[in-house]
């Protein structure tokens, strides 16, 4: 929105008449004035000359003519500079001939009419202020002359204050200060009564269209302070931030009154939002950045006006997720009781639970950021959701303990529920309080457990007849070792149903688990292993079987290739004789599995009949020697390998 610029400015003027001793010009003053006015305005005090025959101006019209303006008409047509600079040069004149009281008397009446034609000029001064904002009210030519005339009186203000005389009764005249009352009143003015209605009048309470009416008017008067008001004054005025100013504490005020209302939730919602979102982004237009200081203007409202806000707008979004984790979790209970499955999508058992709870969080959370201006203040909305978590926890407790045909396939889904929970905890941090972070995390690894451990239960007491025979006589035997992976490759079919990754967690652990109880049914010492042959023989089989173990286990999702290494390695034991041998294989062996402990080492040694006792020590000392070296970071594996 821009003003139309004034064309009519007296720069360039000049006088051509000395004033009388009254103090006014002779005939009025005579200026020259320049061809840019135009209009009957331009043409106002001039001797028109024909035109030539021809169409064409003469010579002598070209030339700017002189014309006689008196002290009103100058003040009609807005040249408050000139006009103050005629008042002061009068004064001037005035006051240098009076130096004494008798003389002050003598000339009153010319002092009299000197102060009442600062009167005028002081109202037409400030009435082209209160104008300064108006479209089409006021030429800006105006503004910047009153604004000059402002600087002139300012100037002369000081000036006066370092002369020994009297002072006119109207110094010092104070229009700085004048003019500051003025822009503070015409800005309460605007804000009082905007002009613009907001963009949609039928949504929101009077409360959010008053602010949002404030709003509009504030950012359209800055962008015209910034696009054209800027000009009528020199820079050291910072007229930009001083407009500014005005508008802050105008509406930081209006916004304290409306916060002590006791507001709604959705009132309490917006004015946050105005406070710490819309009125930022209003400072931070691109025409605006560069010319006002947004942040020596702070916040809109004080801390003792913000707390409460923010308290109410919390408070209300931590019981909208705690009624809505509710109503879902007690959604997915009563599917359970009357005997649903869980929908399926590719295959997998889904459950929208998470989603839709993750979705809600990080919606509140991001957010409650921008609305109250803070993030660990936005993360307090999920500071219960420990509590929201155990709930979860409960339910599928419950789903385990009663153990109904269709608890299997919610546990299956809720498998990728904890997967979805951990991962955005993980991933996104900043939506949690650290200690709510650590804490479900917690609980989701006490359920993922708790789940795998369901699901695998049925798996392993249906393998236990074939678990049995490891470690016997007939270990040796490949046909007994065939049924045990037939058996297995049958069972996985039952684990079907868990998304992708699950599923390979879930696989990895039955892959762990029941290498660890072939190692346990190894190291029971139900075998004896009376010489190199028979070793031999044991380390073939050992490393068979897990080749065999990895390629059913890889092929059905398992990752733990790390596990065929640990039976290798193990069958390396059966096979070195040489006791400097046996003690750097075990050494190795400890500093990859740091849960390797001196009974292990002494079961597998006592599989070697031929291994002397006195040599089983040696080599556990090797064990115990190496332990400040062992990895920390290796993968644990025979703290699940329990031995006497």
């Amino acid at each position: 929105m821009r003003l139309r610029s004034d064309s009519t400015e007296m720069d360039g003027l000049r006088s051509n008449h000395p004033p009388d001793q009254s103090g006014r010009p002779a005939a009025g003053r005579r200026f020259k004035l320049p061809k840019i006015w135009g209009g009957q305005r331009g043409q106002a005090g001039v001797n028109n000359t024909p035109a030539a025959v021809d169409g064409r101006h003469s010579p002598r019209e070209e030339q700017p003519q002189s014309v006689t303006l008196t002290f009103e008409q100058i003040l009609k047509a807005r040249h408050l500079c000139e006009a103050s600079r005629l008042l002061i040069e009068r004064e001037e004149r005035l006051f240098r001939d009076i130096k004494e009281t008798e003389a002050l008397t003598q000339n009153q009446e010319k002092v009299d009419r000197l102060a009442e034609d600062y009167r005028q000029l002081e109202d037409l001064v400030l009435r082209s202020l209160s104008l300064s904002l108006t479209q089409d009210e006021v030429s800006m030519g105006a503004v910047t002359s009153a604004v000059t005339a402002i600087i002139q009186e300012m100037k002369q203000d000081q000036q006066w204050k370092q002369r020994p005389e009297t002072m006119p009764p109207w110094r010092p005249c104070g229009w700085k200060k004048l003019h500051d009352v003025t822009l503070r009143n015409l800005v309460e003015q605007r804000m009082d009564n905007p002009s613009t209605p907001p963009a949609d009048q039928q949504q929101g309470s009077s409360i959010r269209t008053d602010i949002e009416r404030m709003g509009i008017q504030l950012k359209e008067d800055l962008l015209v302070v910034v696009d054209t008001v800027r000009s009528c004054y020199p820079p050291e005025m910072d007229i930009c931030n001083f407009y500014a100013r005005l508008y802050h504490q105008y509406l930081s005020a209006r916004l304290r009154k409306i916060a002590e209302f006791g507001l709604g939730d959705k009132d309490c919602t917006y004015l946050l939002r105005w406070v710490n979102e819309y009125y930022p982004q209003i400072l931070q237009k691109a025409e605006l950045v560069g010319e006002i200081d947004a942040e020596a203007l702070g916040k809109l409202l004080p801390k003792e006006s913000l707390e409460p806000l923010e308290e109410q707008y919390l408070s209300k979004q931590q019981d909208e997720l705690t009624t809505f984790i509710g109503r879902v979790l007690e959604e997915a209970k009563q599917k359970f009781d009357e005997g649903e499955e869980p929908t399926r999508e590719d295959g997998c058992f889904d459950s929208p639970l998470a989603y839709d709870i993750i979705q809600l969080i990080n919606g509140m959370v991001t957010s409650a950021e921008t609305i109250v201006g803070d993030r660990q203040k936005a993360q307090n909305i999920t500071c219960k959701l420990k509590d929201l978590m155990q709930r979860f926890s409960s339910f599928q407790s419950n789903v385990v303990k009663q153990n109904k045909p269709n608890s299997r396939p919610f546990i299956k889904a809720n498998l990728g529920c904890i997967e979805q929970f951990s991962d955005v905890l993980h991933k996104k941090s900043h939506l949690f309080p650290k200690q709510v972070q650590e804490d479900c995390l917690l609980i989701l690894v006490e359920m993922e457990k708790s789940a795998r451990t369901y699901l695998l239960k049925p798996v392993h007491e249906n393998l236990k007849h074939h678990y049995r025979k490891l470690g016997t006589s007939d270990w040796l035997n490949k046909d007994l070792f065939e049924k045990l992976l037939v058996s297995i490759e049958q069972q996985l079919q039952d684990l079907q149903g868990s998304i992708e990754a699950c599923h390979q967690k879930l696989i990895g652990q039955l892959h762990q688990e029941v290498t660890a109880e072939y190692v346990k049914r190894l190291l029971k010492g139900n075998v004896r292993l009376k010489n190199r042959e028979l070793q031999l023989k044991a380390y073939t089989t050992i490393k068979d079987n897990a080749e065999s173990l990895q390629e059913l286990f890889g092929n059905t999702g398992s990752k733990e290739l790390w596990l065929r290494d640990v039976l290798t390695m193990i069958a390396e034991v059966l096979k070195l004789q040489d006791l400097p041998a046996i003690q750097m294989h075990i050494a190795s062996l400890g500093a990859s599995y740091p849960d390797l402990t001196e009974k292990h080492v002494s079961a597998l040694l006592k599989l070697k009949t031929d291994f002397t006792k006195a040599n089983r020590k040696t080599v556990k000392d090797t064990l115990l020697d190496c332990r400040d070296s062992k990895n920390t970071d290796a993968q644990p594996f025979f703290s699940t390998v329990h031995v006497k």
